[in-house]
């Protein structure tokens, strides 16, 4: 079926709230190229929102979920495990930034559901039952990551009430008027006035924010907030769904800060591809819920697993943290020289891969209608490219860390074509 049919079967089946508003539809991709069911060739800069940081279809995860294929589809890790599920288990255990000479983990689908679940554990481990989250924010679409998440539109607004004892601060962003002493201040002040710190279970915290627009905590900032968290007893999550595996020339964006957090959740990269999400954290933490009180039917499913067991490999084995520090500074460059040239540019910022910047208008205010204007423009000559940002005027760069060079300059000069077109 060709574009034009397969938009007729949308726009009469699928529901409004879940249709993507573009009539293309993928075919079949390669590294950072895919073609549409017309057989147009599209550069992807959206890398499935942070999901690809391998590319799409890396031969040695392609080769691995096969191979898993052939011994075991599913059979619930709830009823029955498989190697997969603890050897990525161990794995993650042995290299993320969390505290305790122990630790555990647990798989579960989505980025929501491991936010879900670190909520779940967080509050079983403590007996507390207070969570602190960030303006800006983004955990999920479920309840309880909505009541979470620091943005209304379009996540919130349609939903009703949200799950209570959710409450929010200010994450620190100097580029739009809160210094990181105004953010820890007005924590200490959310103390005082909302929800008591020895009620208040965890905080919970994206080292670089997301759909939020790609701002950086800075190291000094996280080692403060793990002195406030020590300080109370409360527990520092750390949400790395979209800043984790390779993506900012880390594993894991909190290594950049020497920190380490008490639980911390990962999904996008993880499996490149695969529906595949965990929790990791202490073990004392993690082992704070009852037996069978977490999980779920899919949960760790073992062609994910295999996937993810592969990416781990890729990245030891192809220097992707290299590859991604590399790509960070092409882009930082690229930035640089935009900013140079077209007033309307600014902002602009990464760590690692995670590249962004901000669209502007003659006063120096975002600008939301140019930065969707940029995208459209973009997109008709090939590239897929996403905005994002608290207040919409964000440029994200989320190409894949293997793009071939030249697939790279391409990208970037259509980016630039449509910047000339408009600015």
């Amino acid at each position: 079926m060709n574009n034009a049919e397969l938009n007729a079967l949308k726009e009469e089946y699928v529901a409004f709230g879940a249709a993507t508003p573009t009539t293309e539809f993928a075919d079949r991709a390669q590294n950072a190229e895919l073609w549409d069911a017309d057989g147009q060739r599209w550069i992807d800069f959206a890398g499935g929102i942070g999901v690809l940081n391998l590319g799409h279809r890396h031969p040695k995860i392609v080769d691995a979920v096969r191979a898993q294929l052939d011994k075991v589809m599913h059979t619930s890790a709830a009823v029955i495990s498989y190697a997969p599920y603890v050897q990525l288990c161990q794995k993650l255990c042995q290299l993320a930034p969390v505290r305790g000479p122990k630790r555990k983990a647990m798989l579960v689908n989505t980025g929501a559901e491991a936010l879900e679940n670190a909520i779940k554990i967080a509050r079983a481990a403590t007996g507390r039952t207070g969570i602190v989250t960030f303006d800006g924010a983004f955990h999920g679409r479920t309840m309880m990551t909505l009541a979470m998440t620091g943005k209304v539109l379009p996540y919130k607004n349609d939903f009703g009430p949200m799950p209570g004892d959710v409450f929010r601060a200010p994450y620190p962003n100097p580029i739009h008027g809160v210094s990181e002493e105004a953010s820890l201040k007005a924590l200490r002040t959310l103390f005082k006035t909302d929800i008591a710190p020895h009620r208040t279970a965890a905080i919970v915290i994206e080292p670089v924010q997301g759909e939020g627009g790609f701002y950086i905590a800075s190291p000094a900032y996280l080692r403060a907030l793990r002195e406030l968290c020590d300080e109370h007893g409360i527990l520092l999550v750390v949400d790395e769904v979209q800043s984790g595996f390779a993506r900012t020339g880390k594993l894991f964006a909190l290594e950049h800060s020497g920190i380490e957090a008490d639980l911390l959740t990962t999904a996008k990269s993880l499996a490149n591809g695969m529906p595949l999400s965990a929790v990791v954290g202490k073990a004392e933490v993690m082992d704070g819920s009852g037996p069978n009180s977490l999980g779920g039917t899919y949960s760790g499913n073992p062609l994910s697993c295999a996937a993810a067991l592969a990416v781990i490999e890729v990245i030891e084995e192809e220097n992707i943290l290299e590859r991604s520090a590399v790509l960070g500074e092409k882009l930082a460059d690229r930035f640089a020289a935009w900013e140079q040239r077209f007033d309307r540019v600014g902002h602009a910022r990464n760590l690692g891969a995670m590249a962004a910047f901000e669209l502007l208008d003659s006063d120096g205010n975002p600008d939301p209608a140019l930065t969707g204007a940029v995208c459209a423009k973009a997109r008709e000559h090939g590239l897929i490219l996403l905005s994002c940002g608290f207040y919409g005027n964000t440029i994200r760069i989320l190409v894949p860390i293997t793009v071939e060079d030249w697939v790279l300059e391409e990208g970037l000069n259509v980016i630039e074509g449509a910047l000339e077109a408009l600015c």
